[in-house]
């Protein structure tokens, strides 16, 4: 985990009590922030592959539906605690980054792929929409190298790129087919086709919000050094 506090994703949850406890007890223990963060690749990859297995609406498909749904929170809060570890008890590394940050790219790209793969998915669908995520990341780092504050703003960010998909997902395996949308012909495209639609134009609309924010960052930085010249 990236130790400098300034290039964090704000989350309300981490000044939690209960948060700052788990914490502790995960440095009492002796777990690592690179851990957590391989952990978290765990789930996320996990939590792909179960949408990828989902083909049915039968009993094992609902299970992988919601067992999804579970890692994907599951990852969610590991990407919180590599960080609590790191920063709020001084346990980062030089290769923290690494870790924080290339298990996120490898979980996106299976959780998108395995919904698309998944019931009432659509594979190219599924795989645009882990592309989308991909880019609005590394819009992310383009404008940190260029000099603007890390951004980390949506509408389409990670944490509501993950649990859209999630939502749909537990959604799908605990209620009757019947409650089911579906369109396109022969009503071939599910909720979580429907809902990676959303992810690919929410992050299509990210990508432009956040290279907008960091133009306007940017060349307000050049105005304020030239004032002070």
């Amino acid at each position: 985990m990236n130790t400098d506090s300034g290039n964090r994703r704000p989350i309300a949850a981490r000044s939690s009590r209960h948060a700052a406890g788990f914490a502790r007890w995960l440095v009492a223990r002796g777990v690592t922030p690179n851990q957590v963060s391989l952990f978290g690749l765990a789930t996320g990859v996990g939590s792909g592959l179960a949408l990828a297995l989902a083909q049915e609406l039968d009993g094992t498909g609902r299970m992988l539906l919601v067992a999804a749904a579970i890692m994907v929170l599951l990852r969610g809060l590991s990407n919180m605690f590599d960080g609590m570890v790191a920063v709020e008890h001084a346990k980062g590394t030089p290769t923290g980054i690494l870790y924080n940050e290339v298990p996120d790219r490898l979980s996106d790209v299976s959780l998108f792929v395995g919904a698309g793969y998944a019931l009432g998915g659509d594979p190219v669908i599924g795989w645009a929409a882990a592309c989308c995520a991909l880019l609005v990341t590394c819009i992310r780092f383009i404008g940190t190298v260029a000099g603007a504050p890390a951004d980390f703003g949506g509408p389409m960010a990670k944490q509501q790129r993950m649990f859209s998909v999630a939502g749909a997902s537990a959604y799908l395996g605990m209620t009757p087919v019947s409650w089911h949308p579906a369109i396109g012909q022969d009503g071939r495209l599910g909720l979580l086709g429907i809902v990676l639609c959303i992810v690919i134009a929410g992050s299509l609309l990210t990508c432009h919000l956040r290279i907008r924010r960091a133009a306007a960052a940017l060349h307000a930085k050049v105005a304020h050094q030239g004032v002070h010249q």
